[in-house]
């Protein structure tokens, strides 16, 4: 097999995983809403694509022609552009197929132009109430900057103010952060008819009521359109500055940083078409899409539960892991003393950690905690808990990651309240990412200090946690502990030399003892022994693990991987 046939462009794989997503949308098997639902899932995935896997492949080709060496880049660019669109047609059927199956479910998502007498005047009211405080044209001009004035991946409506033969532009920020994208109407007859509306048509229906007694025209006309930036930033080094003041600074790049992508409404007017694509300076590195009615179907993560039940899942039972319930224990530490406890989410409850914490944060015998978040709640418990456990004089260190993409600005929020409350906040080191959920409380037990340690996959995050399949190994077994201990140690001090026994650590160990695990499949698959892998993992790109893993199958091991986004 050729070397080209034995990789995929992990773009393309990327693509390839919001496809199923699409797919997910269209199975009858799932609930209407939830359909509904994957739709933003969707189109959120896509805008993040572009955010980040896009603008790198974008800089890729502006720094390979500059050098004037022919880039694969561009030609796997026009790859990305034809596998998107194809999605786009078919995510725009599965929104109208879905529209009419919630018609059939009395659910009408109508637009400016279906509204009866009685929900035209209910709609100027509550645009005069709630709405209109928020809406302030941009007017766009010859000096109009509009890359510095736009926000990155808003619904903006462009509109057309057209007074005899003189045409001139604005834009209207659909304010979708300040006031909900879905907007329940008064129902007509029969009363078992929910008719809701956009927010974009609330607007698209009221442009009178904006512009009116400020300009002259004869007509107004509105199309949707947004933009999306480029995600990366620059930690531009300064010797007085610490990280998270370099953060803060650098993430404010993200408010100007180019265009990627430029989506508008298919019937736009080719003329408002090219103010737009000259204002917002997309060059042919960019993608330009033309597409529906609306934008920003991330909104659509949230639609609301309206109708039957039975057009939502059904909330999972949050179990309880019986082990903590048994009479004898007296609190958490003694359940886990007497043995591991492995959970297992979504379906265990993620109460039994936060309980856990909570009871160190006061629990007199605890002497100190250490712990690390990435993405955390946004009303997180465990941050209480570490605040609570500060002010009752434990010692308390966590470890931030500042550079978790697209959660910066809440984790150095996170990190001034801790600092406040006296909790010793570090970071990360540059180049080092903690994906682990880990936790260590030290306990004062007859005289020794006895550790508790958690172990986990995913984030110490109540809400993903009932979303999310992630486990949590919670163990006072000192040969785990003293290793989780050393892990926090290399964090702090990541430039020391360090071992492991019994955990695998990246950067440490991770590669060497994965390859000896495959080598240990095919020895015995080569000597007729059983053998087999199985993989369950996020990501599969690494090259080497990747060589590995061919080079077991072609030996006869059966190599079977669970792969949720994207592998190579």
């Amino acid at each position: 097999m050729g070397q080209e046939k034995l990789y995929i462009e992990k773009e393309l794989s990327w693509l390839s995983f919001n496809e199923r997503v699409l797919q997910e949308a269209a199975d009858k098997s799932n609930p209407l809403i939830e359909r509904m639902r994957f739709l933003g899932i969707y189109s959120n995935n896509l805008d993040e694509f572009y955010k980040v896997r896009f603008a790198e492949l974008k800089r890729r080709i502006i720094i390979s022609e500059e050098q004037g060496s022919n880039s694969h880049s561009r030609h796997l660019l026009g790859k990305i552009q034809s596998r998107v669109l194809k999605a786009d047609q078919e995510f725009d059927g599965l929104y109208n197929e879905l529209l009419l199956e919630m018609a059939r479910n009395q659910i009408f998502l109508i637009n400016e132009r279906q509204l009866s007498v009685n929900q035209q005047n209910w709609l100027r009211h509550y645009f005069k109430q709630y709405l209109r405080q928020h809406i302030t044209p941009i007017l766009i001009n010859p000096d109009t900057d509009l890359v510095q004035f736009l926000k990155d991946d808003y619904t903006y409506l462009a509109v057309e103010i057209i007074r005899g033969d003189t045409i001139r532009y604005a834009l209207l920020e659909i304010p979708s952060d300040k006031v909900p994208r879905f907007v329940n109407l008064p129902p007509e007859a029969p009363r078992r008819r929910k008719p809701m509306i956009l927010l974009d048509n609330i607007l698209r229906y009221c442009l009178d009521d904006i512009f009116k007694g400020f300009f002259d025209y004869d007509a107004l006309n509105a199309y949707s359109m947004k933009m999306t930036r480029d995600a990366e930033y620059d930690l531009v080094h300064e010797m007085e500055a610490s990280l998270m003041e370099l953060m803060s600074s650098s993430l404010k790049q993200r408010l100007t940083a180019e265009p990627v992508r430029f989506v508008y409404q298919r019937d736009m007017p080719n003329a408002l078409v090219e103010v737009l694509r000259e204002k917002l300076t997309i060059s042919r590195y960019d993608s330009i899409v033309p597409g529906g009615r609306y934008h920003n179907f991330k909104d659509f993560i949230n639609f609301p539960n309206v109708g039957k039940a039975n057009l939502v899942n059904k909330p999972l039972p949050r179990l309880r892991h019986i082990w903590f319930d048994k009479a004898q224990f007296r609190n958490g530490f003694d359940a886990i003393r007497e043995r591991d406890v492995l959970l297992y989410y979504p379906y265990h409850t993620f109460e039994h950690v936060l309980e856990l914490l909570r009871q160190a944060s006061f629990d007199p015998s605890v002497l100190a905690i250490k712990i690390n978040i990435y993405r955390v709640a946004k009303d997180s418990r465990i941050i209480d808990s570490m605040i609570h456990a500060a002010h009752n004089g434990k010692k308390v260190t966590v470890v931030v990651e500042l550079q978790a993409r697209f959660d910066e600005e809440a984790n150095i929020h996170w990190a001034k309240r801790l600092t406040e409350a006296g909790v010793h906040v570090i970071f990360s080191a540059p180049g080092l990412k903690i994906h682990a959920k880990l936790f260590l409380i030290s306990r004062k037990e007859n005289g020794e200090v006895v550790r508790y340690a958690h172990i986990g996959t995913g984030n110490f995050n109540e809400k993903t946690a009932r979303l999310y399949t992630d486990y949590s190994l919670l163990t006072a077994d000192a040969r785990i502990t003293n290793e989780v201990r050393r892990v926090f140690n290399f964090i702090e001090n990541p430039y020391r030399p360090v071992t492991f026994d019994y955990l695998m650590v990246s950067p440490q160990n991770s590669r060497r003892l994965l390859y000896e695990m495959v080598d240990r499949e095919i020895a015995n698959a080569q000597q007729g022994l059983p053998s087999g892998i199985t993989l369950k993992l996020n990501n599969l790109v690494d090259k080497g693990l990747v060589d590995r893993l061919y080079a077991a199958s072609s030996s006869g091991v059966p190599v079977n991987l669970l792969v949720r986004a994207c592998v190579r």
